[in-house]
């Protein structure tokens, strides 16, 4: 009986491994294009259109969403503005941050 128990939790263990690891697989990549090789308009639809989206602005990666909806509980969104081929302060989208302690309304 011992040698069953050990194979079908060697069994279980080898699925809840495969399927943490596709969930790793399946989180989203930083786009590699910069922002400036894009026009404004293609930013904005790009943000609007998958509605959470990391792009490469310079040498990070940054976060970028669609509202405020996809920022946590405790986040605020805050509007930001990267250069594109033809605008250098091409408002994408939104920035979830922590405010800081100043920016709570007591």
């Amino acid at each position: 009986m011992r040698p069953l128990a050990l194979v079908l939790s060697c069994v279980s263990l080898a699925t809840v491994m495969a399927a943490a690891t596709a969930a790793v697989a399946q989180t989203r990549q930083p786009r590699t294009a910069p922002t400036i090789r894009l026009t404004c308009a293609e930013a904005m639809d790009l943000v609007k259109r998958e509605g959470d989206v990391t792009i490469a602005i310079g040498n990070a990666p940054e976060r970028f969403v669609r509202s405020r909806n996809q920022c946590d509980f405790s986040e605020i969104a805050e509007l930001r503005f990267v250069p594109t081929r033809d605008n250098p302060q091409c408002p994408i989208g939104y920035r979830c941050r922590e405010p800081g302690f100043e920016e709570w309304n007591w």
